[in-house]
């Protein structure tokens, strides 16, 4: 097993029905129950490879990423195809913040799943399929940020797995 990627890559599926749809937004807003199930089992300054993150970087990757993702979806929203701004993941995990107890970001995560969960579950079939620019993958629509941020928790929660 690749422990870089232990639920497998992310894949678009780029005809997804309304199932499809409704799995991904349930696993959005199961997504938080599941953290907190796997971090009792979560050595948290371990890190899940070699050269990889600790579980306490993980976590505060996460509520960063799935922040970011929210604002994402917003502004695709309610913009004509809206650029989002990347962000360097990797020096945001060098940042003194990544040293706090994952608690706080467990907090965000709560919250901010709740609201996003209310969200999508109020869009249209033409909602997801508004797009924004993202510079690194070009126009992306709302049903592809919808898959790789289902995958993106269950990803991570792989990554928190490998580190008991």
């Amino acid at each position: 097993m690749d422990r870089r990627f232990p639920t497998g890559r992310f894949a678009f599926d780029p005809n997804p029905t309304a199932e499809t749809r409704r799995v991904a937004i349930a696993t959005i807003a199961t997504f938080p129950a599941e953290l907190k199930a796997v971090m009792p089992m979560a050595r948290i300054d371990q890190p899940y490879r070699e050269g990889g993150w600790t579980g306490r970087q993980v976590v505060h990757h996460l509520a960063d990423s799935h922040m970011n993702a929210f604002i994402r979806f917003r502004l695709a929203l309610t913009e004509d195809q809206p650029t989002i701004k990347p962000y360097n993941e990797a020096e945001w995990a060098k940042l003194a913040d990544a040293s706090a107890d994952p608690a706080v970001s467990i907090q965000i995560l709560d919250g901010l799943h709740h609201r996003w969960h209310r969200m999508l579950e109020s869009m249209t079939g033409a909602d997801f399929t508004r797009a924004a620019i993202h510079p690194e993958h070009g126009a992306v629509t709302l049903d592809w940020f919808l898959q790789l941020y289902a995958w993106h928790g269950r990803h991570h929660i792989g990554h928190l797995k490998l580190t008991a």
